[in-house]
């Protein structure tokens, strides 16, 4: 995961100059204040603040559709070129209106830097430990300040700071940042398949995972073009197509043959009727009205959680998140020729039949007989000279029980496969069609037969490897109807892309899962802003100096401004160590989790800040109490509200609007932001300090509210699962 690793460390310095430039900033303006003579004009003062906040909403507005349309990369190298101009310009401002231009400017950068990152790290890191990278930005940015502050303090120091090197030596890490969005980051392999440009996409995700072989993951990024409108929760029993045939498979007539992505991984399998998998009771319950004790909650929260429930822990490596069963089932080489008696090659960019060398896929012709179970995978890789073409597929390779063992997993104990299905239409013909199929096992391993043999409609698995699994089934994006009546050479011949680019963009943020997903993302977005993290970081300087704290540094011989921004420098350094234990948990106690356990905490140090402020409990007392509170709001708040909103706005949004989406959301952060910092004033005056943190304790208590019953887990999922149980909560809801 290295690749992926150090891609993210590159994308999230976009975040360190936001950081570095708010801290600046604020420091700053002490001495342009006093170059200026803006004492008498307010206005400006707080414009001169205020400039990179315009920008960063302005360029919010259309930066989604653009980065949908044009990447995320470029979108990246524009994020460093503003940075840098800006820090430049700031350098010369030889005038109040150059420096108010190039504050704007900068307010663009960080506009593009905020919204795309997250969206950039998702897309391209491995889902066991997406939540861990996503949490990068918000670390960066903590670093970011804290590296900012040192810099001011240590320059207000000196006999007559420069406002302009503390301003413009921003110019000097965004070259930096410049010069590794041109040559080191990649593009978004997401967005390059949504584009049909598979062969970079593959030798992108070549590099982010170390391994030669991404034919799986590749199969998943096509799929998740598409999130299937008519999804539907199946069960089934399953076992290996070469160990179980005929007569000793599973279900006789009623067997479904399922394809995996690679070559020669296929399965049978017995569909449950009934079933009593966590996600089927899940789907079933969350459709009824009225579930017993938690009528109110969403759906969407009880199918993630039945999921959950199940899922082992899945830090440390990749290889403990596949199905630990599943090992054996895919180890099918030597016996899988026959399944193979004619492969041509294929490549979705340049859409010719003939190969293009190490970039292209292989797929057995898809003409002949489709009323047969299809007896070719649906997709797979190019053997190498490594593999031989007499020795079967081989796939990913490692060792599992000193057995070697392909494997076809998408992430977080899943796996993707296929089945093709047939009905009897009105003239009495019968229909077919693939469906693609998101699979899941139910149970661990010491249960697992038990629990097979015990499953109703369920004969002949009572010996033998088989596994239980709960499917998310749909429409797929790799074989559509359309396709298959035009008997291509290769599955891929059309590219979903194509089709997908007919259709409406905007159409598409209607969808019930989208809409669904846009609720969720918006809401924690306001609620964040709401929570009170403006208020605080600005009254924390009075705080501390009701506490003490700048008088006592005062006495030996630091003025009034420098221990302004040490006190500021010290309490953003306490922030870092809670956000690496949030970085380390993000991924094992999971998103919500830590959004149920630290905004309690959040709602406790407001009440004691209030009760701080009415009561009259001494000087010492006051000090205390306020100086600890702050501290522990800060820290609660950079574990769990500070990150966890642009971590699930940047993925449970489906890969054809995920910018447009998240931009959105990013739209009301900045909104939000604005509404508080301007409110401020005019709150103090009116309700006072007590009431204004009153207030923030209260849309805490909602935000712990709306959290518990309409933000799911969705630690450890691949993107593409995460929007089709969106699409099937928002399905449940309606009915």
């Amino acid at each position: 995961m290295a690749g992926a690793v150090l891609v993210a460390i590159a994308a999230s310095i976009g975040n360190l100059l936001q950081g570095w430039d708010n801290a600046t900033i604020a420091g700053a303006v002490l001495y342009i204040k006093k170059e200026f003579k803006l004492e008498s004009e307010p206005t400006i003062e707080g414009l001169i603040v205020a400039m990179s906040l315009i920008g960063a909403t302005i360029i919010t507005t259309f930066s989604g559709a653009v980065s949908d349309s044009v990447g995320r990369k470029p979108m990246l190298i524009i994020s460093s070129l503003l940075y840098f101009i800006s820090g430049l310009m700031m350098l010369w401002s030889p005038n109040v209106y150059m420096l108010l231009l190039a504050r704007l400017i900068d307010g663009f950068g960080i506009g593009l830097a905020v919204t795309l990152v997250p969206v950039y790290i998702s897309e391209t890191a491995p889902s066991e430990i997406r939540g861990l990278l996503n949490t990068l930005p918000q670390f960066s940015g903590s670093g970011g300040m804290f590296l900012s502050y040192c810099m001011v303090f240590g320059m207000s120091l000196m006999d007559s700071p420069s406002w302009r090197i503390m301003l413009g030596v921003l110019f000097i890490p965004s070259l930096l940042y410049f010069l590794l969005t041109v040559y080191y980051l990649p593009e978004s392999p997401r967005w390059l398949v949504s584009k049909g440009r598979m062969a970079e996409a593959k030798r992108v995700l070549q590099k982010l995972r170390g391994r030669e072989d991404v034919s799986g993951e590749m199969a998943l990024l096509v799929e998740g073009l598409a999130v299937g409108p008519d999804t539907s929760v199946e069960e089934y029993i399953i076992g290996p197509a070469s160990e179980y045939a005929g007569d000793h498979a599973p279900g006789g007539e009623e067997r479904i043959t399922l394809y995996g992505p690679e070559e020669g991984l296929s399965w049978v399998a017995q569909p449950v009727k009934g079933g009593q998998s966590a996600l089927s009771l899940a789907s079933r319950q969350g459709s009824l009205a009225g579930r017993g004790s938690m009528p109110l909650m969403d759906p969407l929260v009880t199918l993630f959680g039945s999921v959950h429930e199940k899922l082992p822990e899945t830090m440390g490596s990749m290889r403990s998140a596949l199905f630990p069963n599943f090992g054996s089932m895919f180890s099918v080489a030597g016996g899988a020729d026959h399944l193979h008696p004619k492969t041509d090659q294929w490549d979705e960019e340049s859409v010719h039949h003939e190969g293009d060398g190490e970039d292209g896929y292989v797929s057995d012709g898809a003409g002949g007989d489709y009323e047969e179970h299809l007896q070719s995978p649906l997709l797979s890789r190019e053997a190498t000279g490594m593999e031989g073409k007499e020795g079967g597929p081989h796939g990913s390779m490692f060792s599992m029980g000193g057995e070697a063992v392909s494997s076809m997993g998408i992430g977080g104990g899943w796996q993707l496969a296929w089945k093709w299905s047939e009905k009897e239409g009105a003239d009495g013909k019968r229909e077919g069609g693939f469906k693609r199929i998101y699979l899941h096992q139910e149970g661990t391993q010491g249960s697992r037969r038990g629990s097979i043999v015990s499953l109703p409609g369920v004969e002949g698995a009572d010996g033998g490897e088989y596994v239980h699994a709960a499917a998310l089934v749909s429409q797929p994006a790799l074989f559509s109807k359309d396709l298959i009546e035009q008997h291509p050479v290769g599955p891929a011949m059309v590219h979903p892309s194509e089709k997908a680019a007919k259709g409406s963009l905007w159409k598409s943020l209607f969808e019930p899962g989208v809409r669904q997903a846009l609720i969720v993302g918006v809401g924690i977005q306001i609620l964040q802003q709401f929570a009170g993290i403006n208020g605080v970081l600005y009254y924390t300087p009075q705080i501390l100096e009701q506490a003490g704290v700048e008088v006592l540094l005062a006495n030996i011989g630091i003025s009034s401004d420098s221990a302004s921004l040490l006190i500021s420098a010290v309490t953003t350094l306490l922030m870092l160590p809670s956000i690496g234990i949030a970085m380390r948990l993000m991924d094992i106690s999971g998103r919500r989790f830590l959004l149920l356990a630290t905004i309690p905490i959040l709602i406790g140090s407001l009440i004691i800040l209030v009760l701080s402020n009415l009561i009259d409990l001494g000087t010492v007392a006051h000090a205390v109490l306020s100086t600890v509170s702050v501290i522990i709001y800060f820290c609660t708040f950079v574990m769990g509200f500070g990150p966890i909103p642009n971590i699930l706005c940047a993925e449970i949004f489906p890969t054809r609007v995920r910018g447009i989406c998240i931009a959105i959301c990013a739209l009301t952060f900045w909104i939000g932001d604005i509404i508080v910092t301007y409110s401020l004033p005019v709150m103090l005056d009116s309700i006072g300090l007590a009431g204004v943190f009153g207030i923030y304790a209260v849309v805490c208590v909602l935000a712990f509210v709306f959290v518990f019953l309409k933000v799911p887990e969705t630690k450890g999922m691949p993107l593409e699962v995460i929007t089709e149980f969106f699409a099937v909560g928002a399905k449940a809801k309606m009915n």
